[in-house]
């Protein structure tokens, strides 16, 4: 389950992890009354799931109410990647003497957590250069791990010494509430070197739920989720491009790391378990549809219950009506694949022996 910034801000707080003063808007009323609280200027942030706010323009600063009005209103009803705010975090202003870069996050490929940290805040992590990543150890963080940590990332006195509080306190927001990521990009570095979460990107394992009722109020299903439950499958949005379709929780998140492995980012995975037809896969192509950034489907289908001729006529239909136009790759074996395979035959989707040639292939083809 992804939260919100607001969110995550609030988990921070119960964490004792510095955020700023900050109330939630859903009108522009609720931002005057916001504004006026916190003291002009104010910064309007759009709680959206999706990512890259501040180069879409959804984080705008405000000196007067006037040029409050205006610019709430703008990001009200401000579109990105598809989706509107669901709300706009009027924030204070905190003046700044640095920035830098922190997270936790379970890597799947070494089934441990790792710990990124970086002196360059507010950026884009994968283009920084100067990150310190380090794997925690099974008995978890430690103090000395994280003073270590800043130290490798030129810190000294007293914002050492916050630098490596916040991350324990981090550490333990992980580990309590079972979160598969928890981001701060940027932690703010103020001139009496104490440290102030700007932004909060919380993820949290959504099998571990059921442990952690008081987080049952984050939930919000997406339209997209919710159709797609309607429809008798599971979907679930991430921020790449590459669509991925499978039967069987197993065998999609394989393929998910698979994908990451080559290269890829997966923008949505979709599990239709047991129960694929026709009409539920060709369902699950519409949503899909209405997915804008994904640029490439895979298909990564092992016939045992599922027909897999029933997939193949599903996607057929969907390239005939026009549903998806974006290039499918697929790798289909098990129950009636040879079938599967003549149906497909001559179509634009394109087929595979094995899930690595599907995988390199779909990866070749969204990276153009």
């Amino acid at each position: 389950m992804r939260l919100l910034e607001y969110q995550g801000k609030e988990l921070f707080d119960q964490y004792a992890i510095r955020i700023p003063k900050a109330c939630l808007a859903h009108n522009v009323d609720e931002g005057k009354e916001a504004a006026a609280r916190l003291g002009y200027p104010v910064v309007l942030k759009s709680q959206l799931m999706v990512g890259g706010r501040g180069k879409a323009g959804a984080i705008l600063k405000c000196k007067t109410e006037m040029e409050m009005v205006s610019k709430f209103n703008e990001l009200m009803y401000k579109e990105i990647k598809g989706e509107i705010p669901r709300g706009i975090l009027v924030e204070e202003t905190v003046d700044l003497k640095n920035e830098l870069y922190l997270s936790l996050f379970l890597n799947r490929s070494k089934r441990t957590y790792s710990l990124i940290a970086s002196a360059e805040g507010g950026m884009e992590i994968e283009n920084v250069e100067n990150k310190i990543i380090i794997d925690i150890p099974i008995n978890g963080l430690s103090l000395q791990n994280a003073e270590d940590v800043a130290r490798k990332i030129g810190l000294t006195g007293n914002t050492l010494i916050a630098f490596t509080d916040f991350t324990m306190k981090l550490s333990n927001l992980v580990n309590e509430k079972e979160a598969e990521l928890a981001e701060i990009n940027p932690v703010g570095i103020l001139y009496d070197g104490s440290l102030v979460a700007l932004d909060a990107k919380v993820i949290i394992d959504d099998n571990a739920m059921f442990r952690h009722p008081e987080l049952k109020k984050y939930e919000q299903i997406p339209e997209l989720q919710a159709q797609a439950e309607q429809s008798g499958f599971s979907l679930v949005e991430l921020d790449g491009n590459i669509a991925i379709i499978g039967n069987g929780a197993g065998l999609v998140m394989s393929t998910l790391d698979m994908v990451s492995d080559a290269g890829g980012k997966a923008g949505s995975f979709l599990d239709f378990g047991g129960r694929a037809t026709t009409e539920t896969i060709y369902e699950a192509l519409k949503v899909i549809s209405k997915i804008k950034k994904i640029d490439g489907i895979l298909v990564n289908l092992f016939g045992g219950i599922v027909k897999t001729n029933l997939v193949a006529l599903a996607i057929l239909e969907a390239y005939k009506n026009k549903v998806i136009g974006v290039p499918l790759f697929a790798r289909i074996s098990g129950a009636e694949s040879e079938k599967a395979k003549e149906i497909l035959k001559g179509s634009q989707a394109k087929l595979y022996d094995t899930v690595e040639e599907a995988i390199c292939a779909v990866v070749k083809e969204v990276s153009k």
